[in-house]
């Protein structure tokens, strides 16, 4: 089992760009895959992305084009990589850590979230 921190979020105005980080107290490499999740104000948590183990990514419609989840298996860290920031995008941010079965990611482990402001 992982412990995961977030850190990153903050105010940005529309058009803008943020880089969230999530660093992994144990090991992210095999066999966890990893994913970014968002919860708005009175919305349901949401799959934003995520990426296995190989480096495979998959994304919601809502961002693809604008965001990229990458990962460093070296220092237990994943980032999400956030441009052309809408409103919309305005959300408290998690990383998780769990599997990618059948092209769906089941999460397993969550971290505590970063809020992420768009806003002019």
């Amino acid at each position: 089992q992982v412990q995961l921190v977030e850190s990153g979020g903050g105010l940005v105005q529309p058009g803008g760009s943020l880089r969230l980080s999530c660093a992994a107290s144990g090991s992210i490499a095999s066999p966890n895959d990893m994913g970014w999740y968002r919860q708005a104000p009175g919305k349901q948590r949401e799959l934003v992305g995520s990426i296995t183990n190989g480096g495979t990514t998959n994304y919601a419609d809502s961002v693809k084009g604008r965001f990229t989840i990458s990962r460093d298996n070296a220092k237990n860290t994943i980032y999400l990589q956030m441009n052309s920031l809408k409103p919309e995008d305005t959300a408290v941010y998690y990383c998780s850590a769990g599997v990618v079965i059948l092209s769906t990611f089941r999460p397993r482990n969550w971290g505590q979230g970063t809020q992420v402001t768009v806003s002019s």
